[in-house]
């Protein structure tokens, strides 16, 4: 029976040792394998001259699993966040005879944006509400299933829908972080809790989407908020105790008054970057860190990348200028203390949402004949960077879309040169942005082939208008955004012919795109990168699909039922290669999904799908659609009072249930509620919160009883439009029933 052994050990390493005995201990009873044979390898790899990192370095912390090609132990495989995985029994040739070996109902229908984990044939992974399960990798038999119990009414503070993006494993503990700010520890074997601590405000609009990483002991996590209202930092927990070792945060507090926290100098610095009260005042400033980080072991760097501000708008938080350190930025800090060693902000006084959250990526790369250690990042913003990881600066950026916000990069400086009319809010007019605030690429990961040489990215093309609101105030509940979402600019053409969304395989030394593969809509799924020469992705449209990596050639498609916008992750278990991907629609990408068309509403069916070479198994066929009928009562409502429904649904509404009165496709879309047709029954769910335990909860802190009703008068008049437009009142709706969906933030 073959074992794992690490890779390019060399001698004299304790931690070696101990990891040789560990993974001896753990030989099956009756192995054919002898002492002699197993220390002959062990002795063969310890003469090799490879460079080997202490088992602290490694992720999960163990020397045998770390080096099992067959495990995939955190998010992104590796601490290089490359995606990347060794196996190739799967691969360009073999491709065509994947099929589906095993499934498993989660019994949920929201979206799911997590990449499973597998480790010593157990595969984890954690759904949307922040639940955590294990399964049977090989035959999906479901070994437990941990609830964190996350109520419902969290929701109103998520921006984009109760997803969780990962676990992170390490020494036989899972950890994950929840919807409502706590980070839980997890026995791996059992299920059972082994702790749990709260780590932001219980009072403020935090949430938990990211998954965690576990780097030399410390559990490293982040949050969200930025959209509603909040101040991002970055915490470390030591892995065992769960007690806090550090805090970072990312933009200053309030004046005078220091953390107390390993932040305090740089926030004493950035404070010059910021101008006015407003920011603090309003206990936001943003730049929350929610998704993405990365470590370098032989440089002891860990970098996280930084969100928007909050506001949005700048004349809203920072009276129109300043940089607004650290928004939007790539920071690089020690892991064991959080000490500060450098940044580079890609967008400096950001107010388009152009967050700095997205995929980083570490590689060493040749360029101009000189081997680099680089980071790679394809932000929102439009511009894929190569820095230089050991000190910040840029090597090269070049834009990957269309982007009207900035005409380049300036190597110089490392400033974006930017478009005057992009800073609306100075100017006080609307700009109609290209990217849109949902990024030339979001949160869904990107993947790089050492192979290649690529860099595999789920590209979109989109454009929004950023209007500012000049009555803006901070509100108790949803988005605070200092702008008008959704609103209607007429008068502005949109910088874009039409909306795109592909795979594009990226070189990143050249700066150029060498491939792409178009896809039906925007909003696609992460991407797994293989030694077999393949690139696997989900679609928004449900397909899962492998291509070439080396030139984008289709190889096997199969439907997945609904959206599948997750990562895939491939392992190992007894010489068998599998490939899993969770599927579920939703986020801030429910309407790419066509969940709702002219035949009715699609069930969205969240599953974990797992494939491999000549797999069989079926999934039951689809339920039918389910027709929808518009019944909505008269309306005698005058102008004005539609008009002031219109303006407080997209303040108040549109968030969750789509702009302009259409659904995104995972919330219910309210032209077809009915509770529309009785003030008393709207009333009740608006006011009074009867359904707060699925997630809708009063707004009465925010709305009176003639605003209340103003919105129901303004839904009645939008479902009376759309009625109007149909024969019998029976329709889906989204873009195939001829609803433009509007896009908003992620």
């Amino acid at each position: 029976m073959p074992v794992a052994i690490h890779k390019g050990a060399k001698a004299g390493r304790p931690e070696l040792a101990e990891g040789f005995s560990m993974a001896f201990s753990r030989l099956p009873k009756g192995s054919l394998v002898s002492r002699g044979a197993f220390v002959t390898a062990c002795a063969a790899l310890l003469l090799a001259n490879a460079k080997h990192a202490p088992m602290h370095l490694l992720p999960g912390g163990d020397a045998r699993i770390a080096a099992d090609d067959g495990n995939w132990v955190t998010t992104g495989r590796t601490y290089s966040e490359q995606r990347f995985s060794p196996l190739s029994q799967i691969n360009d040739t073999t491709a065509s005879q994947l099929g589906l070996t095993w499934y498993a109902d989660l019994d949920m229908s929201r979206g799911e944006e997590a990449t499973p984990l597998v480790v010593d044939g157990v595969l984890y992974v954690s759904t949307a509400w922040s639940l955590v399960k294990a399964f049977d990798a090989t035959n999906g038999k479901l070994l437990w299933t941990f609830d964190p119990a996350v109520p419902r009414s969290q929701l109103v503070n998520a921006c984009c829908d109760a997803v969780n993006r990962g676990v992170a494993w390490w020494r036989g503990r899972l950890y994950v972080g929840t919807l409502d700010g706590r980070l839980i520890a997890i026995d791996a074997r059992t299920g059972k809790q082994a702790w749990s601590v709260q780590t932001t405000p219980k009072d403020m609009p935090y949430t938990i989407t990211g998954a965690p990483r576990v780097i030399k002991g410390r559990v490293i996590i982040g949050n969200g908020g930025a959209e509603l209202g909040a101040r991002g930092f970055v915490s470390a927990y030591d892995a065992v105790s769960g007690k806090k070792v550090w805090r970072f945060y990312i933009v200053p507090g309030a004046p005078g008054q220091a953390d107390g926290e390993v932040s305090d100098p740089q926030m004493a610095a950035a404070r010059a970057t910021w101008a006015g009260d407003a920011w603090w005042k309003q206990k936001a400033g943003g730049g929350n860190a929610w998704d993405s980080i990365a470590y370098d072991p032989d440089l002891d760097l860990l970098y996280i990348g930084t969100g928007n501000g909050s506001p949005w708008n700048r004349m809203a938080r920072s009276e129109g200028k300043g940089d607004n350190l650290y928004l939007s930025s790539i920071l690089a800090v020690r892991p064991e203390t959080g000490q500060y060693v450098w940044h580079y902000q890609e967008v400096p006084g950001d107010e388009w949402d152009y967050t700095a959250t997205q995929s980083i990526v570490l590689a060493d790369l040749v360029i101009a004949g000189q081997k680099r250690k680089v980071l790679m990042h394809a932000p929102k913003n439009g511009f894929f960077y190569v820095l230089d990881r050991e000190t910040g600066k840029v090597i090269s950026a070049e834009k990957y879309v269309p982007v009207n916000w900035a005409s380049k990069i300036d190597l110089a400086t490392g400033r974006p040169v930017e478009n005057p009319e992009a800073r609306y809010s100075e100017r006080g007019k609307p700009f109609y942005g290209t990217p849109s605030s949902l990024g030339g690429h979001n949160w869904p990961p990107m993947a790089f082939s050492p192979q290649t040489g690529l860099v595999y990215i789920p590209t979109q093309e989109l454009a929004l208008p950023y209007v500012p609101d000049p009555e803006y105030k901070k509100a108790a509940l949803g988005y605070n955004t200092g702008n008008r979402l959704g609103a209607s600019v007429p008068q502005l053409t949109s910088p874009l012919k039409e909306t795109k969304g592909y795979l594009m395989a990226w070189d990143p030394v050249n700066q150029r795109e060498v491939w792409r593969a178009p896809r039906e809509t925007f909003g696609n799924g992460g991407v797994l990168a293989t030694a077999g020469n393949l690139v696997f992705e989900g679609t928004g449209t449900g397909f899962f699909k492998a291509v070439r990596a080396s030139d984008g050639k289709e190889l096997f498609s199969i439907w997945g039922q609904t959206g599948i916008l997750a990562a895939p992750m491939t392992y190992m278990v007894r010489g068998k290669q599998y490939v899993a991907v969770l599927a579920g629609c939703g986020g801030v990408y429910g309407s790419a999904c066509n969940l709702v068309g002219k035949d009715g509403r699609h069930a969205n069916l969240d599953r974990v799908l797992v494939f491999a070479l000549g797999g069989r198994a079926k999934l039951p066929d689809a339920p039918p659609a389910q027709p929808m009928v518009l019944d909505p009562p008269a309306s005698t409502a005058n102008a004005a009072t539609l008009a002031l429904g219109d303006d407080l649904y997209g303040r108040r509404c549109a968030v969750c249930h789509g702009y302009r009165a259409v659904s995104t496709g995972n919330q219910p879309d309210l032209r077809y509620s009915p509770f529309i047709a009785d003030p008393d029954a709207w009333r009740s769910v608006v006011l009074d919160g009867v359904l707060a335990d699925a997630g809708m909860v009063s707004f009465a802190k925010v709305l009176d009883r003639d605003q209340t009703e103003a919105i129901r008068q303004y839904l009645i008049a939008k479902a009376q439009e759309k009625r109007a437009q149909t024969k019998d009142g029976k329709d889906g709706k989204g873009q195939k029933s001829g609803d433009e969906p509007v896009m908003h933030a992620s």
